[in-house]
């Protein structure tokens, strides 16, 4: 890789320095051991962690999109018992996916999941393909997604970004900057990547970024991409979680008998049976609603 140099803020106060940021340079040593010390002595113990299983760590980073890991945890768990490979949930039925992934939310990654598997099997052989190319051709999976899985699952010396990596980051490298964008942060991350074992450098970077925001103002909110999320209660989102949750419990429902166990208002709750039908998860037929 050709060298990289840039005005960098210094840790330590509001000063610049110019340094040479290669991979090697005392700057970035130091980075790396301090992000590697801290590692090993506070390292999260997650089940994810623990396998080499492609299929149970792509579960994993689908679960993890936009969900805390203290939720993800016992859902998690209870998921690769139920569904334990690629088979058994390509064979499953779409409620009985849904009924399991219920309290985590976005249940389109649910569908997602399940599609991925059906894939997986009828055009990768059952078995999860390794590169980024055709690992973003699978349901659900984007760029960072996939590079993400390369990384965890297969050991690849990938760059990504995701909220705790870009925290690191910018409080080390950017400290005092607005607006920081992916782009100045990916620069870094390439430059620091521990290429010999990535899965483990990766797993460091999230959890010392998990303690920067619990000991600092998260340096996120500087990220030129940093969105407050909006709040869950009364959103779309929490609607069509209980238009879900009436259907698994019911199987069958009417408009009239949605609409009397959800009490929301009408348009809205036609607003999220609109979506659900659209992405697939429900169905209607002679006018009742069911799980697709």
């Amino acid at each position: 890789m050709l060298p990289v140099k840039k005005i960098l803020p210094a840790a330590s106060n509001s000063l610049t320095l110019e340094i040479n940021v290669t991979p090697g340079s005392k700057r970035i040593s130091s980075f790396q051991k301090t992000i590697h010390r801290y590692y090993e002595i506070h390292g999260r113990s997650l089940p994810w962690r623990s396998t080499g299983d492609p299929y149970h760590i792509v579960v994993s980073e689908i679960m993890l999109q936009q969900t805390q890991v203290d939720r993800v945890v016992p859902k998690y768990l209870e998921f690769i018992h139920r569904f334990p490979d690629f088979h058994s949930l390509a064979r499953a039925s779409l409620d009985q996916v849904l009924a399991l992934w219920h309290g985590l939310g976005y249940n389109r990654r649910a569908l997602s999941l399940k599609k991925l598997a059906e894939k997986v099997i009828d055009t990768f052989d059952s078995r999860l393909p390794e590169s980024i190319d055709e690992l973003i051709t699978l349901p659900g999976i984007g760029k960072a997604t996939a590079s993400s899985i390369a990384a965890f699952a297969f050991n690849k010396p990938v760059v990504f970004i995701e909220t705790n990596i870009r925290t690191v980051f910018i409080h080390f490298f950017f400290p005092e900057q607005e607006k920081v964008t992916d782009t100045e942060i990916t620069e870094m991350v390439e430059c620091t990547l521990d290429r010999k074992n990535p899965r483990k450098w990766y797993n460091a970077l999230m959890d010392y970024g998990v303690m920067l925001k619990q000991n600092h103002p998260n340096p996120g909110r500087k990220s030129a991409h940093y969105k407050k999320q909006t709040p869950f209660e009364g959103s779309h989102r929490q609607i069509r979680g209980m238009v879900l949750k009436a259907l698994l419990n019911a199987k069958v429902l009417t408009r009239k008998q949605l609409l009397d166990k959800i009490d929301r208002e009408e348009h809205r709750v036609d607003t999220a049976l609109d979506h659900l039908i659209a992405e697939s998860i429900v169905i209607k037929k002679r006018g009742k609603f069911s799980i697709a």
